[in-house]
């Protein structure tokens, strides 16, 4: 398989935000959101072996850090992410795979928590979530939305109310887009989506990048 980085750091995202985590990103993904803000693992990176991997991930643990996360780039696009998740679980790690929602995600194993995304209109990529993915999705599973703008935010409210996303699986993450500090795209204001949530009443979490909070948003490894 072929990975980006391999890193610990503090979980930033979903409900176990702040907790240390073992991140593995793999290299590649087939979409291009306007916002997305880890493009350089869509090309190159390193070729390793599941079981490299593997060890990898237990030299950053130190037989202390049991949480880890696959992610991307668009993890699912490579074959070797199964066996992977699989040998993880085994090694008696709690493991999150973070993914676009394009993908299948029903062969992945039913203890991975899943965090999938669900791709809002102004990501430039709207329509590419495979719905069959809602059949997939377990209790423990968390759904999340990047949102942009309030035109973003009117379509995952709707959605979440349309397939009862709060019902199906353990948390809805609604996350505004964090400004790229070079300009390439415009954040959304925290407050405005708090209190778009609050004014509706949503059963959903307001989810930010705690990682961008505590280091410079463009370094990486963190």
């Amino acid at each position: 398989m072929v990975i980006t980085e391999i890193f610990k750091s503090i979980q930033g995202e979903s409900t176990r935000a702040g907790l240390p985590c073992i991140f593995v990103r793999l290299t590649g993904c087939n979409l291009r959101c306007v916002w997305c803000d880890t493009a350089y693992a869509f090309h190159g990176g390193t070729k390793m072996t599941v079981e490299q991997v593997v060890a990898r991930v237990e030299e950053h643990s130190e037989g202390k850090v049991r949480l880890v996360e696959i992610t991307g780039g668009e993890p699912l696009l490579q074959e070797e992410v199964f066996p992977l998740a699989e040998k993880l679980l085994a090694a008696g790690y709690t493991v999150l795979v973070e993914t676009s929602g394009e993908r299948a995600i029903g062969r992945l194993p039913r203890e991975v928590i899943k965090i999938v995304d669900v791709k809002c209109p102004d990501s430039g990529e709207a329509d590419t979530f495979r719905i069959e993915n809602l059949e997939a999705l377990a209790d423990g599973d968390e759904v999340k939305f990047v949102i942009a703008s309030r035109r973003d935010y009117e379509f995952a409210r709707a959605f979440t109310a349309r397939h009862g996303l709060d019902q199906r699986v353990c948390q809805v993450l609604f996350s505004p887009v964090f400004e790229d500090p070079e300009g390439k795209w415009p954040g959304l204001n925290p407050r405005d989506l708090a209190e778009w949530i609050l004014a509706d009443g949503l059963p959903v979490r307001l989810g930010l990048q705690l990682h961008k909070f505590i280091w410079d948003p463009v370094m990486r490894g963190v």
